[in-house]
């Protein structure tokens, strides 16, 4: 995992912003979807994606914001580079008071694995080809995701 977010121009920047409702989440898969598609990700990768973006989303919504309906949750997808793109940079920022995600236990240890809740993490970092998490300056957490068209996704 990089301590900083890749540092490359995202010129083809799709952005969302929406309060705490879980209904949105049809809506950001769509989204995603298409964007994957215009970098190159086959179905496959597009599903796998499609997870990691959702498990963001959730987070965001339910434990970030702890669905607080007047609090936001943005998600921006970035097409890089602008011109010919082959890699989906997604970018999800809550409004909550953020964690250490060193803090978060892991699903694979034997006392968590019949655990129903726990694994969102694990899916973004197995199913993305790099994974960042930050506390944002202003309070809640950024989590920055990219995959590139034939990498771990594919």
């Amino acid at each position: 995992m990089n301590a900083d977010p890749p540092s490359v121009e995202v010129r083809n920047l799709v952005r969302l912003e929406f309060r705490s409702h879980l209904d949105m989440l049809d809506f950001v898969q769509v989204v995603g979807d298409e964007l994957g598609r215009l970098v190159g990700l086959d179905d496959d990768s597009l599903h796998w994606v499609g997870v990691a973006v959702q498990e963001a989303v959730v987070n965001a919504i339910k434990h970030g914001n702890r669905r607080v309906e007047e609090k936001l949750v943005t998600v921006e997808f970035g097409l890089v580079p602008a011109i010919a793109p082959r890699q989906l940079r997604v970018r999800v920022v809550d409004q909550g008071e953020g964690f250490d995600p060193v803090e978060v236990a892991d699903p694979l240890a034997p006392e968590n694995l019949l655990s129903s809740s726990g694994r969102g993490l694990f899916f973004m970092r197995n199913f993305m080809d790099d994974v960042i998490l930050r506390r944002c300056p202003t309070g809640g957490m950024e989590v920055v995701m990219v995959t590139k068209a034939g990498g771990v996704g594919a």
